[in-house]
């Protein structure tokens, strides 16, 4: 019998989507995305046919290399020592209806293919998020989001929204609870940062966009299926999603049985504006997970009683292991031309990294700047950098020669891996901009015997949307 997730995905050869994006781009250029949001009503008002509808598309190539850097030794799952490049692509086109002016349909249809360096191994904070870690899984495309939206209105007062692929609704009621069902991703409403989430036009290395000790429920496409509740305030916000564990680490295949596997998600938010007129964020993540996991203690001690000849992490698993972890992110605007960020994570590193990467401790921080200045005010430059950390028994695992679902050098002089990026992001035209970006990785896969690494990476994006409020004929 076919499975729920085999039925979606898109039984379509791999050039349909680069197609339709295409031809969205010819039939749309002549409005930008600035200038294409429909204008939509209030929950309480009456949406015309047309204003009901949204589609856009988005394309993001990345091209990144490196050079040579010094290596004592290698394992199956290191960062290549010699030099290497590589090319990646995410296209997405995304589409939304608002049913009633309480529920909306999205459906988003994606397309990924390329690969990443080294085939996405050997750093815990890979240099390039946009990477599927798999790439057997083939470029056809697939369903990336299929959700539905409802939003319960607990205020008489409004206030103006952003439409936006993942909420139709141009005003929304200041007090107001928002449910959602279907497949997405985890990250799509947790643990956001508006400095530092975006791998489109900001910052592209794992641990920079997302809370990298954030072992967040999902496949290796990184999508899951689950339930999302979110309460909002004037100045605060809180959320809460169930979702859906992988089979095994990093794996496709979704279990389907909550009651022995799922991935909880609890979040807090708070504006508590500090400065005067300038936007203050912060939140307090936790997650638990439940899934069949592997434990690093009993994988070494199986090998120090002989019974391995090194240690093996996929023998040690367990239906109804947990996994659990905290975070904390905040973002401050300085100035309207100035932001800072940061992030820190902590989870227990006890059970295996599952689902995102090997990264047990993180703190980050990070800013960005319009280019205003130098009479570029579209333009952006970014500079953060994250440190990262592992568990005792999880180094202690690398280093007798065990590998994860991201490392493996086949031993391991254990140091914090150290990461520095920044960017220049370049509006072109329109919905075009290009980017330079930079990464010095000190301690690659947390060895002090490989690198320093540095990758240079040059992007390409173009986004844009069907503006059904110029449709001729619309009322």
């Amino acid at each position: 019998m076919e499975s729920l997730t085999e039925a979606l995905e898109v039984p379509n050869h791999g050039y349909s989507l680069r197609f339709l994006l295409a031809f969205f781009i010819l039939t749309t250029w002549p409005a930008s995305a600035q200038e294409t949001e429909a204008p939509g009503l209030s929950l309480a008002g009456e949406i015309t046919f047309w204003d009901r509808f949204w589609v856009s598309f988005q394309a993001n190539f990345i091209r990144q290399q490196h050079s040579e850097f010094e290596a004592r030794y290698s394992g199956p799952n290191s960062f290549t020592p010699g030099k290497d490049h590589a090319t990646s692509r995410v296209e997405t086109l995304y589409t939304g209806f608002q049913i009633t002016p309480r529920l909306e349909i999205l459906a988003d249809v994606e397309s990924a293919g390329g690969a990443g360096l080294s085939s996405a191994l050997g750093i815990a904070g890979f240099p390039n998020v946009d990477v599927v870690r798999n790439p057997s899984l083939g470029e056809d495309p697939y369903f990336s989001r299929m959700m539905l939206h409802y939003t319960i209105p607990l205020s008489k007062e409004t206030t103006e929204a952003t439409r936006n692929p993942l909420s139709l609704a141009s005003t929304v009621p200041v007090r107001r609870l928002e449910l959602r069902a279907g497949k997405m991703s985890t990250v799509d409403f947790f643990d956001l940062n508006s400095v530092g989430s975006d791998s489109h036009l900001q910052f592209m290395n794992w641990a920079i966009v997302n809370n990298g000790a954030y072992d967040y429920a999902a496949d290796t496409r990184g999508y899951t299926y689950g339930l999302v509740a979110e309460y909002f305030d004037r100045a605060w916000a809180a959320r809460f999603g169930e979702m859906l564990m992988p089979t095994v680490a990093n794996g496709i295949t979704l279990d389907w049985d909550i009651a022995r596997a799922r991935g909880e998600n609890f979040e807090f938010e708070y504006h508590p504006g500090l400065l005067q007129n300038r936007s203050t964020v912060l939140r307090a993540l936790g997650f638990v997970n439940h899934a069949d996991m592997g434990s690093y203690r009993e994988a070494v001690d199986a090998y120090l009683a002989g019974k391995e000849a090194v240690p093996d992490i996929v023998i040690t698993r367990k239906q109804g292991r947990v996994k659990y972890g905290f975070g904390l992110n905040g973002e401050q605007e300085l100035t309207h031309l100035w932001r800072i960020f940061g992030r820190l994570g902590w989870n227990d590193g006890g059970n295996e990294s599952f689902a995102y990467t090997e990264i047990d401790r993180t703190a980050e921080a990070g800013s960005d700047f319009r280019g205003k200045p130098w009479h570029r005010p579209d333009d952006k430059v970014g500079a953060a950098v994250v440190v990262d950390g592992l568990s005792g028994d999880h180094r202690r695992y690398l280093a007798l020669g065990g590998e994860g679902f991201i490392l493996g050098d086949g031993g391991l002089n254990y140091g914090l891996e150290r990461i520095f990026e920044t960017y220049y992001t370049a509006h072109v035209w329109r919905g075009i901009s290009v980017a330079f970006d930079y990464q010095h990785v000190t301690n690659p896969g947390y060895n002090r015997d490989r690198g320093p690494a540095s990758v240079v990476g040059f992007r390409v994006h173009v986004e844009d949307a069907i503006p059904f409020d110029k449709f001729p004929g619309k009322n």
